[in-house]
C-alpha cells in the first residue's frame, strides 16, 4: 500500500488526511524532516503560505522537502502548497518567502484578490474525463487564490481559469520594470 505524507504545519491538512482515509490510503502527518522517510508521495495543502514557511524554517524542513521533490516522487500542492512548489513567486510580502521549488512555474501569491473577491466556477478539464471517465468539468474554488502566470516547457496544463471581470488590476514588478 502506498504511503502518502501530508505536510501538517498549518492549513487544511486534516481535510487531506480525512480524504486519504476515505479512499483507503495510508496518510502520515509530516511536521519534521525524518517523517518524509519511507513516503511514496506528498501533499502540501492549502493554508497561509507565509506561516507555513516560517514553521517549515523553524523545523528545518526545507532541505528535506527539496530533497523529496528532487527525488522525483509525486508531490501535489494546493493553494499554499502550489506556492511552496513553484520555482518563482511574485506578489509576496516584503522580504519574500522561502520556496521548495521543483515545479517550473511562476506563481502570483494572491492573484485573485482578497477574501471578499473569492469565487467558484466550473473549469473545463477534458483530460480528466479522458483518463478517469466521468465529467469533463470540475468545480474550482478560489479563496485568496494564487495563479500560475507562466509555466516551463515541461509543464502540462490541465485546465485554465479565465480572470473574472471586475477583478482589480495588479502590478507585478519584474527585473526589467513593471509588468
Amino acid at each position: 500500500m502506498a504511503v502518502v505524507g501530508v505536510l501538517a504545519l498549518q492549513g487544511s491538512y486534516n481535510e487531506h488526511m480525512s480524504a486519504l482515509r476515505r479512499i483507503g490510503v495510508k496518510g502520515v502527518e509530516v511536521r519534521k524532516p525524518e517523517q518524509l522517510q519511507g513516503l511514496d508521495s506528498l501533499i502540501i495543502p492549502g493554508g497561509e503560505s507565509t506561516t507555513m514557511a516560517k514553521l517549515a524554517n523553524y523545523h528545518n524542513l526545507f532541505p528535506a522537502l527539496r530533497e523529496f521533490v528532487g527525488a522525483g516522487k509525486p508531490v501535489w500542492g494546493t493553494c499554499a502548497g502550489l506556492i511552496f512548489l513553484a520555482n518563482k513567486a511574485v506578489g509576496q510580502k516584503l522580504g519574500g518567502q522561502e520556496l521548495v521549488g521543483g515545479l517550473d512555474c511562476t506563481v502570483h501569491r494572491n492573484f485573485f484578490g482578497s477574501q471578499l473577491q473569492s469565487f467558484e466556477t466550473e473549469l473545463s478539464v477534458p483530460m480528466l474525463a479522458d483518463k478517469e471517465g466521468g465529467s469533463n468539468t470540475c468545480r474550482g474554488v478560489f479563496i485568496r487564490a494564487p495563479a500560475i502566470l507562466e509555466v516551463g516547457s515541461d509543464v502540462e496544463i490541465l485546465a485554465e481559469c479565465p480572470v473574472p471581470s471586475g477583478r482589480p488590476s495588479i502590478t507585478i514588478p519584474s527585473a526589467e520594470g513593471v509588468e
